[in-house]
């Protein structure tokens, strides 16, 4: 297939100068809170106070950071036809076979 022109060319970088300083200087920032971050979303949870939500929110987000976020499920059942371009022209059968086993 032929390249788009709008793609780079090979061996030339999209993105010559790197992830952009400030975001690290940011990441690295917010980086310096994280305990007192965690402090505060433990203190909302365990708030009897606080509306549910919150603690809800906040039991979450400590979940989440602990752990990871749980993986989601999707049923990605598709009823309708789906187009597939090929270079070469192929059945129904043939396609199944070659991606479908």
């Amino acid at each position: 297939m032929a390249r788009s022109s709008t793609t780079f060319q090979r061996g030339i970088s999209g993105n010559p100068g790197g992830r952009p300083k400030v975001i690290g200087e940011v990441r690295d920032l917010a980086r310096a809170y994280t305990v007192e971050a965690i402090e505060t979303l433990n203190s909302i949870m365990l708030d009897k106070k606080a509306p549910a939500a919150a603690r809800i929110a906040a039991a979450q987000a400590i979940l989440d950071r602990g752990y990871g976020k749980p993986s989601q499920y999707m049923n990605m059942e598709e009823s309708r036809p789906i187009a597939i371009l090929s270079e070469t022209p192929m059945s129904e059968e043939e396609w199944e076979r070659q991606y479908c086993s």
